[in-house]
């Protein structure tokens, strides 16, 4: 298994259809779906860009190789894969819920406040 991250709001993950493949807002706007490899790495993304919005969410996490659609690393550090299309349900390892400090810092996978 070829593991990697998708952050995504927990009301969006709720409202998806179980029955057909993921798709995220993203791959209609920018063409495919951002993913982070580690746990510590989703978490950085995370505070960079949703700290902010106070939202719930949840981190699936991905088998890359049964997704059914093409993916690649193109950033330079390596740890952003691209998926070019929708996940196949099936590739979604689990579904986790993201927690958050009361600075609205994410905190790591099953962590509680003051950890």
């Amino acid at each position: 298994m070829r593991q990697t991250f998708h952050l995504i709001a927990s009301e969006d993950w709720e409202a998806s259809d179980p029955s057909a493949p993921y798709a995220a807002a993203s791959l209609a706007t920018e063409g495919f779906i951002h993913c982070t490899d580690g746990e510590r790495e989703l978490l950085a993304t995370a505070n960079r860009h949703f700290r902010a919005d106070l939202r719930p969410f949840h981190a699936l996490t991905i088998d890359l190789e049964t997704t059914g659609s093409p993916w690649r690393i193109e950033d330079e550090a390596g740890v952003y894969p691209h998926i070019y299309g929708p996940i196949a349900r099936a590739a979604i390892v689990s579904a986790v819920s993201v927690t958050r400090d009361a600075e609205g810092r994410f905190l790591a996978f099953g962590a509680r406040e003051g950890d």
